[in-house]
């Protein structure tokens, strides 16, 4: 490493549920396979179902809202969460091109959730203060404060009008109003930013002109082309993507925005000519503007993140002052997680310096493969941009990003994938050595020092939060042990690495740090919580004596759900049978007593892991005393039906050394089932014969894995998961091999092809619309096939408009009634010569 510095990049640590009275559930025409004579009813059951009570009330809890802090750190935005939305919402028409989706009718993303309620609170204490003359009604997508306080601009979805309107809030007046006549492009991003001065905003205009009309008729056939002598690229199965000529020319309308500059006043002043621009950001001394904007060709196989892309600083006047870089099409990456895309990558501003560009640049080529002692150069360069470029950091691993406080003090990170090896560096960008602050692995939740605290400046940027001896920061961590996580706030003294503790969760509560409130550290915001009291905000003082120590109260949400106030929850710990320590949150419910009431029906959700360690594996992972969360999304409802819950369950797939792990993958999946059925027989709250497994995503592939390699379970639930490798032939998850470099793997881990073994009933959920990478509708509706073909016994349902997470209120509710339904007949109520086998 140079004396200039090292590296890192952790974008890939960044440490991610929702997630007995019984209603009847009329008499659905499971899908049975060839052996019982019957087949699959595509409409046994006749539109959106209901299910029990008990479960729509969960749905229906009322939702706590959401808190912004302002810069000065003395005022809070509270913005109520919505109610789900209808399948009427859900259904509005939308584009799906270039890897995203668009609402046709206001130039902004579709699916979004809206804010439905606005108001402000002084941390200190006092009334909630009402905000005058928000629109009706209220359906607010963004919001920023600026940085010096005085107004809150945010974006209005008007589906009526069919825009996205620009308003404005006077914070001391309390009064709201539409700032800009014209509307917004929000296709991707707010489509506004504050300027640095707080005097107005930089905003992306929607441009006027008729949308390309589609004649009909072909101009011809839609043509790619590898190219000569092409080298071995990872291509990863993506969806929304651009399939013809007339999708490109109707995604380059919708893209395309008028950069401009907003007065207070509404006075507008436009910036250059339109384009396609996709990001536009101010340096911090309001003076230069970096703009990306994208160029043709555009692709078939990629979003449009990976399209060619112009890189410029313009001035306020428009004019190009400098081209940092033009970056060609990306159809494809070198082999391995470690790969990136050659060219100038992760450009942004230094938000400590007036008007500084940084950027990393691969010197292998972006290709892992590849042995070189630099990985990645880091560079700045300050306007007027006519200079060298300096170099920051000569980089072993990949740069994950560089936290700014001041000419004397930075952090930058570095990391490698392939180990799960992590660097932390202290910097003086303005000259001067590097010190290396950390040193160690990702996975290790123990060893975590914590994220360093920012703070906005006076220009809205955020920089490190400096202690006044110039040398040491402030982090907020997890606190993970072997105890529960344990959140904290250190002052660590980056000269000699000491590390004070100000702050650390005691039982029984989980409190976790949200905000350090003034610049040295003496107020903490936190969220407060039990397991049956829900998280509120409270303001402690770090330098009260004993007596005055007592956290002050900012929220007093209510228990959401107060009927399942009592349930009982334990974080269990217990062996797999190669000696790793597996945990998990064991629910049970309210009042329930396994000696006197004997073993439930108990339902496991989980979603493996890869680790590189079996240290690592082991560790802890939740806190004893959270909340008791019991929402729709994850198995928790389904204490209200009388089942015994097993959530979070341990899945580690572990490979030390140079060994992969998923080339062990189905073994170790189905050995921590087995323990972790084994711990819940062992204290008497489950019944052996009565057990289901469940998850979503890649939770939903280790159920069917579970199911075709065991006979562990009585049913499963898998939710909008991938089931045949052979369709994700570039990676998932995280191997990074591809499908000819590691077939068997691929082959073995796709239960796809184990259909024909899977004996147990499984209810596979997907929705049509699904947009993750993988996850294909396709999936589930051949997983289904193949199991009814096989003579197997499974239910699928797909849900209309829905993509990989489930949003319309009929949807969710529908969820729990075919989930419900099922764990009763296979579960619950699970015939005894079925239990027998």
């Amino acid at each position: 490493m140079s004396s200039k510095i090292a590296r890192c990049r952790l974008s890939v640590v960044v440490s991610a549920t929702l997630l007995a009275a019984s209603l009847s559930w009329g008499a659905p025409v499971f899908a049975q396979g060839a052996s019982d004579g019957q087949s699959a009813n595509a409409s046994a059951d006749g539109g959106y179902q209901l299910p029990p009570e008990a479960l729509q009330a969960i749905v229906d809890a009322p939702r706590p809202p959401r808190l912004l802090l302002s810069p000065q750190r003395d005022l809070v935005a509270f913005l109520q969460t919505p109610a789900l939305p209808s399948i009427a919402e859900v259904s509005q028409p939308e584009l799906k091109l270039g890897g995203i989706r668009i609402n046709p009718k206001t130039y902004s993303t579709s699916r979004a959730s809206f804010v439905t309620d606005l108001w402000l609170k002084p941390v200190d204490g006092g009334d909630e203060q009402r905000i005058a003359g928000l629109p009706e009604p209220l359906s607010l997508a963004s919001l920023l404060w600026s940085p010096d306080q005085r107004h809150i601009a945010f974006s209005q979805v008007d589906v009526r009008a069919g825009e996205v309107q620009l308003w404005i809030v006077d914070v001391a007046t309390r009064q709201a109003r539409r700032l800009l006549a014209q509307p917004l492009n929000a296709v991707v991003g707010n489509g506004f930013e504050w300027m640095p001065d707080s005097a107005g905003l930089l905003v992306r205009l929607r441009q006027p002109g008729d949308l390309p009309q589609d004649a009909g008729i072909p101009a011809g056939p839609n043509v790619q082309e590898t190219g000569a002598g092409g080298t071995v690229q990872q291509l990863r199965t993506y969806q929304d993507l651009l399939r013809s000529e007339q999708d490109a020319r109707v995604f380059a309308h919708y893209m395309t925005s008028q950069l401009a500059r907003v007065a207070l006043d509404g006075t507008v002043s436009p910036i250059g000519a339109p384009g396609l621009t996709t990001s536009a950001t101010m340096s911090p001394d309001g003076r230069h503007i970096l703009r990306q904007q994208i160029d043709r060709p555009f692709s078939y196989l990629v979003p449009y993140t990976r399209f060619p892309r112009r890189i410029e600083v313009v001035g306020l006047d428009g004019k190009v002052q400098h081209t940092v870089a033009t970056l060609p099409l990306v159809e494809g990456l070198p082999v391995g997680n470690d790969a990136v895309p050659t060219g100038k990558r992760s450009v942004a501003w230094r938000s400590d310096a007036p008007a500084t560009l940084a950027w990393v640049e691969a010197q292998d080529g972006g290709d892992p493969a590849r042995e070189v002692a630099v990985r990645d150069i880091v560079y700045m360069q300050a306007a007027p941009f006519r200079g060298q470029p300096q170099v920051l950091a000569e980089l072993s691993m990949r740069y994950a990003g560089t936290q700014w406080g001041s000419g004397d003090l930075a952090l930058l990170t570095e990391y490698w994938w392939k180990t799960r090896r992590i660097r932390e560096w202290r910097l003086q960008p303005d000259g001067g050595d590097a010190v290396l602050v950390r040193d160690g692995s990702y996975e290790d939740r123990y060893a975590d020092p914590g994220m360093a605290v920012t703070m906005p400046d006076a220009t809205g940027n955020s920089r490190l939060l400096i202690a006044s001896d110039g040398n040491s920061i402030y982090r907020i961590g997890d606190g993970a042990s072997e105890e529960g996580d344990r959140p904290f706030l250190d002052r660590q003294n980056l000269a000699d690495g000491s590390t004070t503790r100000l702050f650390h969760s005691q039982a029984p509560y989980y409190e976790s740090p949200s905000a350090v409130l003034d610049a040295d550290a003496t107020r903490l915001l936190t969220s407060r919580e039990t397991q049956t009291e829900p998280a509120n905000y409270v303001v402690r003082n770090l330098q009260a004596t004993a007596d005055d120590a007592a956290p002050v109260p900012l929220t007093a949400f209510e228990h959401p759900t107060p009927q399942l106030r009592d349930v009982q929850k334990e974080l269990v710990r217990f062996k797999r049978k190669d000696g790793v320590d597996l945990t998990g949150t064991l629910y049970l419910p309210a009042g329930y007593d396994a000696k006197r009431d004997g073993p439930l029906p108990m339902l496991m959700w989980a979603y493996p892991g890869e680790f590189k360690s079996a240290d690592a594996a082991s560790q802890v992972t939740d806190s004893p005393y959270r909340f008791n969360a019991i929402g729709y999304w994850g198995p928790q409802a389904f204490l209200a039906m009388g089942y015994a819950v097993f959530a979070d369950v341990s899945m580690p797939i572990i490979g030390e050394g140079d060994a992969e792990p998923n080339d062990t993958y189905i073994e170790q999946l189905v050995a921590s089932a087995e323990a972790a059925i084994d711990e819940a027989v062992r204290r008497g709250v489950a019944d052996r014969r009565r057990v289901a497994i469940g998850g979503h995503s890649y939770g939903a592939f280790m159920t069917g894995n579970l199911l075709a390699h065991s006979r562990l379970f009585a049913a499963g639930i898998a939710r909008s998961g991938a089931y045949n490798r052979t369709l994700t032939p570039f990676g998932f998850q995280a191997e990074e091999r591809n499908y000819w470099q590691a077939q068997d793997t691929y082959l073995q881990m796709s239960p796809f092809n184990y259909a024909g073994d899977i004996k147990d009933p499984i209810l596979l959920i997907h929705g049509e619309e699904d947009n993750n990478s993988g996850t294909f509708p396709m999936q589930s509706e051949r997983m289904f096939a193949a199991i009814k073909g096989l003579g197997g016994n499974a239910r699928l349902v797909m849900l209309p408009k829905e993509s990989h997470g489930y949003r319309a209120r009929e949807s969710i509710l529908h969820m729990l009634y075919e989930t419900n339904a099922w764990l009763d007949t296979y579960v619950k109520n699970r015939p005894a010569e079925d239990a027998a086998r």
